[in-house]
């Protein structure tokens, strides 16, 4: 079992697209976003992998929001920061708020108070005081 942990995948836009997320609907996308996610479940980190087998259409099930981004042809998953034995997603989330991030709203949120666990960037790096949380 890969050590549980919390972490954020950077993902880009190939221009702007619409992609139905479940639940939450048609939303549209454009330019480049950070999702924060936890993996503390029987796989630990492992999840990572998932995403990334998503992101490269080897996988297809799509069980989360993230799913229905990261399994769109025109979205690239571009880096991964991950924090082993660190539960501290929603902080995540915090700072990208205080960064200026800007979020789309109840995704990937539904299991905490966060308002959002997607965040739009406007870079394809995350603001540095994520980094540091």
């Amino acid at each position: 079992m890969a050590d549980p942990g919390s972490y954020v995948l950077v993902v880009d836009c190939d221009g702007s697209v619409d992609i139905e997320v479940g639940a939450l609907g048609e939303i549209t996308f454009d330019g480049s976003y950070a999702y924060v996610g936890s993996a503390f479940g029987p796989g630990g980190l492992s999840r990572v992998d998932r995403h990334r087998e998503l992101a490269s259409g080897d996988r297809t099930t799509q069980h989360w929001h993230i799913d229905y981004l990261l399994g769109d042809e025109s979205v690239q998953l571009v880096t991964v920061e991950t924090y082993p034995d660190r539960d501290i997603e929603c902080a995540l989330a915090t700072a990208l708020r205080e960064a200026g991030c800007e979020p789309v709203a109840a995704f990937g949120a539904s299991d905490c108070d966060c308002g959002s666990h997607l965040w739009g960037l406007e870079t394809l790096s995350l603001p540095a005081t994520v980094k540091t949380v």
